[in-house]
């Protein structure tokens, strides 16, 4: 297999530090390089549908839910681990935008419910196709039985972190 940017990394640190032990770092090295690029390729795509990442995760999470594509900020929030501050810009744009609607919870008369509007709903389907096609792309060198055992292992690994806190 062709020597790639991780090889000649860890070459060097080997070189620096021959005792350590370099697997772990070119195993990650190699996730982080490809999540970015990817991300870059998602965040051109996004912005054709006049959304980026953060917009995207609001909207999809919405769309997700199923009819009637409502869902309180809290819920938002908890979906996407956000805090209300964190949360009420992306919602300020999103708004502005003709993305999403506030409306007054009929279930609670402090309370808000977010709705998505046709165009959100459109900006974001778009948006998770286009998304598909550049993940499609991303694994094109992998066969069924690969992408299968690497998708086994990915979530085994993630397992070990999915309680954990970001950041």
């Amino acid at each position: 297999m062709k020597q790639d940017a991780v090889d000649r990394i860890i070459e060097q640190w080997h070189r620096e530090l021959p005792d350590l032990e370099l697997d772990p770092m070119a195993l990650f090295g190699r996730i982080h390089r490809i999540s970015q690029k990817v991300s870059a390729r998602n965040h051109a795509a996004f912005a054709e549908f006049g959304i980026g990442r953060n917009e995207f995760d609001v909207l999809a999470s919405i769309r997700r839910s199923g009819e009637p594509f409502t869902l309180s900020p809290k819920q938002i929030g908890a979906s996407l681990m956000l805090s209300s501050g964190g949360l009420t810009g992306r919602l300020d744009k999103l708004e502005s935008a003709g993305f999403v609607e506030r409306l007054p919870d009929p279930s609670d008369r402090r309370g808000l419910k977010i709705r998505l509007t046709e165009a959100g709903r459109e900006a974001v389907e778009g948006a998770v196709r286009a998304e598909l096609v550049i993940l499609e792309e991303a694994l094109a060198g992998l066969d069924a039985k690969e992408r299968k055992q690497l998708g086994g292992l990915l979530r085994k690994l993630h397992g070990a972190f999915e309680d954990q806190p970001f950041g």
